[in-house]
């Protein structure tokens, strides 16, 4: 207990909860709206959608545990998870339920990489949208290259990796190297020149297959040149077709998206670009074996035709009698076809001739009675059966008949030829139709 002397200087007593909000509302006071940078540490999101974590400094010396309402954590663009460095913005407060202190957050961010990542996605998102990382730009590679370029440090591991790899795979394939830098302010220059430096040797008759643009893993800082905007246009405007193995599996670069072809690591680079040369000694023996075997089978088959014709051919007598038996035999029915065909025409013969007397009478029969009728037809039309009739007919001189009064003289001589005579007329007068 303490020693209480004059009433007016007690010591005031405080509520639990008083003291509690009282200290928060200083907290707040003070350390509103501050920015802390940490490592996320227990991470967990609760079903209500509010994600709860403690803040640790790089060294694991301190710690603070924060809240995050679910409104501000669907801000994030990103999901936190152990060990993250990032940066928050909130404040403090007191949790009252246990008096603990606690930093209500209201925006994250990724501290140091995570300001790199942001320049990423935005550089991306630009290229992205101008075409460069279109699949339909995509370049096969060669299927067989006799020569690649590899664009990388001389002093990187990934140079003895690929150079080992194609060693092994593909030792007859010419590696043509171009050296730069692939870290540091002044790597993307010195990488965008070697790029050009290849394509001047593919134009000037190198002719070069691929281009190899490798290098180890790292953080994102030491692949940055790799997502510098000139590297990665220069990747996706190369002459040649580009695999691109930067850093490892996990690893990705803008240059990733620009590149013909992505490879997870720079070996992965040298054998995706180079088949191995056993494997293809192999498939060569298999097509070998396979083109033996089918010609093989063709010569077995002309051999077998060869000895079935020399079978034939070594004995010709036989042959001969053969063909002279199959001759005979033909002759043969020959002659007994033309012996029936000349019996059956002497036993139809009688009545073959009676058909044909009988078809010559019904024929002349017939013909008879068409002359009757024409005949009778022709009388009938007959001028002289008109003449019968009282009837004659006028003709001038020369024999034409006169058939119009306009076509007749006065003293014109004219023939008036009757049924039994002809008159010989001298015309007096003509009296035409209507001149009355």
């Amino acid at each position: 207990m303490w020693q209480q002397d004059r009433e007016d200087h007690s010591p005031r007593v405080w509520g639990v909860q008083a003291l509690v909000q009282a200290v928060g509302d200083s907290l707040s006071a003070r350390f509103g709206g501050c920015v802390v940078r940490g490592e996320i540490s227990g991470f967990t999101r609760a079903a209500s959608g509010h994600g709860y974590f403690t803040l640790k400094d790089e060294h694991g010396q301190a710690a603070l545990r924060c809240a995050m309402f679910r409104r501000a954590l669907s801000q994030v663009d990103f999901t936190p998870s152990e060990g993250m460095l990032v940066e928050v913005r909130g404040n403090l407060a007191v949790y009252e339920a246990r008096g603990e202190l606690q930093m209500v957050i209201e925006s994250m961010r990724r501290a140091g990489a995570g300001a790199l990542y942001e320049q990423f996605l935005r550089l991306k998102a630009k290229l992205e949208a101008e075409g460069l990382f279109a699949s339909e730009r995509k370049r096969a590679m060669p299927a067989y290259p006799k020569r690649v370029a590899v664009v990388t440090s001389l002093a990187a591991a990934a140079l003895r990796d690929v150079l080992t790899a194609l060693a092994r795979r593909a030792p007859h394939v010419e590696v043509w190297i171009a050296p730069t830098s692939v870290q540091g302010a002044e790597a993307p220059a010195q990488i965008v020149s070697a790029l050009a430096e290849v394509a001047m040797a593919h134009h000037a008759g190198q002719s070069i297959d691929a281009v190899l643009l490798v290098r180890g893993g790292g953080s994102l800082e030491d692949l940055w040149a790799f997502n510098d905007e000139r590297v990665v246009r220069a990747v996706a405007a190369c002459a040649v077709p580009v695999i691109c193995g930067v850093g490892h599996e996990t690893d990705v670069t803008l240059a990733d998206f620009a590149a013909d072809l992505r490879a997870p690591t720079p070996t992965a680079a040298a054998e995706l670009v180079a088949k191995d040369r056993v494997e293809l000694l192999n498939q060569l023996d298999g097509v070998q074996r396979h083109m033996t075997l089918r010609v093989q089978q063709r010569l077995d088959a002309a051999a077998q035709r060869l000895d079935q014709a020399a079978f034939r051919l070594s004995r010709p007598a036989q042959v001969l009698g053969r063909q002279r038996q199959q001759l005979a035999l033909l002759e043969h029915r020959l002659l007994a076809a033309c012996r029936d065909r000349v019996r059956w025409a002497g036993q139809n013969l009688p009545a073959l001739d009676a058909r044909m007397k009988r078809s010559v009478a019904l024929t002349l029969e017939r013909a008879a009675r068409q002359l009757q009728s024409s005949h009778e037809r022709l009388e009938s039309l007959s001028p002289a059966r008109v003449l019968e009739r009282g009837y004659a007919w006028l003709q001038n001189e020369q024999g034409h008949p006169v058939v119009s009064a306009a076509e007749v003289a006065v003293g014109q001589p004219l023939q008036g030829v009757l049924r039994d005579g002809v008159l010989q007329l001298n015309v007096t007068g003509v009296e035409r139709s209507g001149s009355r």
